[in-house]
């Protein structure tokens, strides 16, 4: 392996990461309505453990308000029974055609937990981030063992330092908005 391909597969990693706990970061309730938050909800569709979104369209009605349109009449029930079942604090409405949810505001109590929760998956995924750049670190090592010029293996050390300092500072980001967006009445 030479240097460009180790910080090529580092940063690889580290978008991975990113990637995920922006994704993480969606599914955090905030106090609005957002479809997300019923991501991980799963249905039994004929016996089969089914991702609610291959059953329904979900959407929103408005700011407070989520609702499922199931493709089949027949699945109004079992959907119902899996969001409850999936304890995201929401009751589901049932009215015959479609599911509505509200979502209740978040109390003050609940809003500092989210942002604890928040803040704890941020410092896992800068875990993983740090992770990448030591096994980086450990390749580069590796090279200098193999005869790979100093020089450049203290510019790759370099890079690697920055890209790091980059994708944590994305995550110290994106976590600041998601606290604000949670504090947010």
């Amino acid at each position: 392996m030479d240097i460009m391909k180790c910080i090529e597969s580092m940063k690889s990693g580290m978008q991975n990461a990113l990637s995920h706990f922006e994704t993480d970061l969606m599914r955090i309730r905030a106090g609005k309505a957002n479809p997300h938050i019923l991501d991980n909800v799963m249905v039994d569709y004929y016996g089969n453990s089914t991702a609610l979104s291959q059953v329904a369209s979900v959407g929103t009605a408005d700011a407070r308000t989520i609702v499922i349109q199931p493709w089949e009449k027949a699945m109004l029930v079992p959907i119902e029974k899996a969001i409850l079942k999936a304890n995201l604090g929401l009751t589901p409405t049932n009215n015959g055609d479609m599911i509505r949810i509200s979502v209740p505001p978040l109390t003050e109590e609940r809003r500092k937990s989210l942002v604890k929760e928040v803040k704890s998956e941020g410092e896992n995924t800068k875990v993983v981030i740090r992770n990448q750049r030591r096994d980086a670190l450990e390749e580069l090592k590796k090279l200098k063992k193999n005869g790979v010029a100093e020089d450049a293996i203290k510019d790759a050390e370099g890079k690697i330092q920055k890209i790091t300092d980059d994708f944590i500072a994305k995550i110290d980001k994106a976590v600041e908005a998601k606290e604000k967006e949670i504090l947010t009445v």
